[in-house]
């Protein structure tokens, strides 16, 4: 594993260390991993070029992906040191529901919000996300080098759905789940498994496909008593190195499968919403038509007053947050190159809609303060995911929609009905009158 490092000046740039500069804890802290500050932008003693400090219009607007990336991670090293404790104290303070904000005119207790925000982490095999999960651990829970979840080696991969707790407590307003990732060569089954888990959610322990390893025979599957949690949010977590490596081989394979999962309505938390409420609220409107009934017959339904029917459902999904790992594996032109190549095929901007987080230090251990940037990262993927989750909220329905639901059901079950019987009776008449022409000839 390769880590990149960079030597920067002690009381400038941003560096900001407790220890004195001379003692030997102050020289450690002065290699901190800001592995961006090796490319060409930077000089020596890790100071950027002007280009990335545009002062007017025209500079602003001749910034490529390349320096908007750069630009990015000097945000994020900017903010890491005294942002990332106010950061964990408001995700130990949320509760579902806080970032929610007025729209369409339902005030919040008419809206269907869960007591807790279901986040999905989903990804191939070998992704990282128990890595992801344990990091989540040290950096937000406090855990230190706890490993929570599996990260075995080999064949002992994640076999079935884990709820984690990563903040530790006992009012946590939202938990983490760690799925089982999915093989390139069986792409259309994984997306095909990721979409129940959004449509139908998820629970403790839920057994996935593919069956158990040798590794797990020991784990229970999950119980009835488990409670089945709607999926809010969907992580998505993709190996950045291995795509890049795989890319340059002539292997599309792996970045061809992060473009299907990330283009995928399943993981748009929102669209799956959107199509379930359509089709739960206008099933009594539609039927498919049966080989019997010509398709000249029309019935005429009476519709709720505001109610427009459509053959499509509205779609206002939202991506899904994207967390690109393993790129310490790589060089920092590697490791910039990768993540623009991703980007750039998955459609998403290189410097905003995407977190390159490394989850291990050089000794393979969980980071710790030693990596601010990245421990603030990790938490800025957290509350944006819990940002997202709160935007895709919807109403929650009310007896009287319930019940004219029910009444528009039986409406239309005695239409089809007679529609049914008419048809029938069209076609006896029919036979009817043709046997009658025959004898008269």
């Amino acid at each position: 594993m390769m880590r990149s490092i960079v030597q920067v000046e002690a009381a400038g740039d941003g560096n900001v260390t407790s220890e004195d500069e001379s003692s030997p804890a102050g020289k450690q802290h002065l290699f901190c991993y800001w592995w961006w500050r090796l490319a060409p932008e930077f000089d020596e003693r890790g100071r950027p070029d002007r280009r990335l400090y545009p002062s007017t219009v025209e500079e602003v607007s001749a910034l490529t992906p390349r320096l908007r990336v750069l630009k990015e991670m000097e945000r994020l090293a900017a903010v890491a040191q005294d942002s990332l404790d106010e950061l964990r104290h408001r995700l130990f303070s949320y509760r579902s529901g806080d970032m929610w904000v007025p729209a369409g005119g339902v005030p919040k207790e008419h809206m269907d919000i869960p007591p807790v925000v279901t986040i999905l982490l989903v990804g191939p095999s070998g992704a990282g996300k128990s890595s992801l999960v344990n990091l989540m651990y040290s950096v937000l829970g406090r855990a230190g080098l706890i490993p929570f979840a599996r990260t075995s080696p080999g064949t002992a991969r994640t076999r079935v759905l884990e709820e984690h707790n990563v903040l530790r407590s006992m009012r946590n307003g939202f938990c983490v789940y760690d799925s089982r990732g999915f093989e390139y060569e069986r792409t259309a089954e994984g997306l095909e498994e990721i979409a129940g888990w959004v449509e139908n959610g998820v629970h403790h322990l839920q057994h996935c496909s593919g069956g158990r390893g040798s590794g797990e025979e020991g784990i229970p599957l999950g119980r009835p008593r488990y409670v089945r949690r709607k999926v809010n949010c969907v992580l998505m977590v993709a190996d950045m190195a291995e795509i890049h490596k795989a890319s340059k081989a002539g292997d599309a394979r792996p970045l061809d499968a992060a473009r299907a999962l990330f283009r995928s309505p399943s993981v748009r938390v929102s669209d799956a919403a959107s199509v379930h409420l359509f089709s739960s609220s206008f099933a009594p409107f539609f039927v498919e038509p049966a080989p019997l009934i010509p398709l000249n017959i029309v019935l005429l339904l009476p519709l709720k007053p505001g109610f427009i029917c459509s053959s499509t459902a509205p779609h206002a999904g939202e991506d899904p947050v994207l967390v690109l790992t393993h790129g310490d594996e790589l060089s920092a032109e590697e490791r910039v190159e990768g993540r623009l190549r991703v980007c750039e095929a998955l459609g998403v901007s290189p410097a905003g809609g995407a977190y390159d987080i490394a989850c291990l230090n050089e000794q393979g251990l969980p980071v710790e303060e030693l990596d601010p940037v990245t421990s603030y990262s990790l938490a800025e993927v957290v509350y944006k995911a819990l940002l997202t989750a709160d935007r895709g909220y919807t109403p929650r329905r009310r007896s009287k929609e319930w019940v004219l639901c029910f009444l528009s059901w039986i409406m239309w079950s005695l239409s089809a009905l007679f529609a049914f019987l008419s048809y029938c009776c069209s076609k006896l008449a029919q036979r009817h009158q043709d046997c009658k022409l025959k004898k008269l000839m």
